[in-house]
């Protein structure tokens, strides 16, 4: 898995998550796949309003459509598991970051009130 994602493919994800719908689409397909007449079901959204929010789901890499063995016009909707993979190894690259950097502000804040305190201490 590639530990350094395009920023296109991120920008890509996060723009599809940044709507309700969306991301309420992916709330409902963790739990399985499902046919997009279930999902604006469940939605209650016109079926032609679901189909935009899954091309662009689609496009983003975050969900797959398959066909269904018995009958090709009917499309199963899944989650793409390597789109979230790739965002959660982003996000935790993120977090170790800000770790690193809160880490190193404490250190700083540290040695400054240190200092601080020794010059206080000392006559002059």
């Amino acid at each position: 898995m590639d530990p350094h994602p395009s920023n296109a493919a991120l920008a890509r994800a996060f723009a599809a998550l940044a709507d309700p719908t969306r991301c309420a689409v992916v709330e409902l397909l963790q739990a399985r796949p499902q046919r997009a007449s279930d999902l604006a079901a469940a939605l209650q959204i016109a079926p032609a309003g679901l189909s935009r929010h899954l091309r662009l789901l689609e496009r983003s890499g975050l969900v797959a459509a398959d066909a269904v063995e018995h009958d090709a016009r009917v499309r199963l909707y899944r989650l793409e598991p390597h789109a979230f993979a790739t965002l959660s190894d982003w996000a935790a690259a993120m977090q170790q970051e800000w770790g690193d950097q809160l880490r190193a502000f404490k250190a700083h804040a540290e040695r400054t009130v240190k200092r601080s305190t020794a010059r206080r201490r000392t006559p002059a």
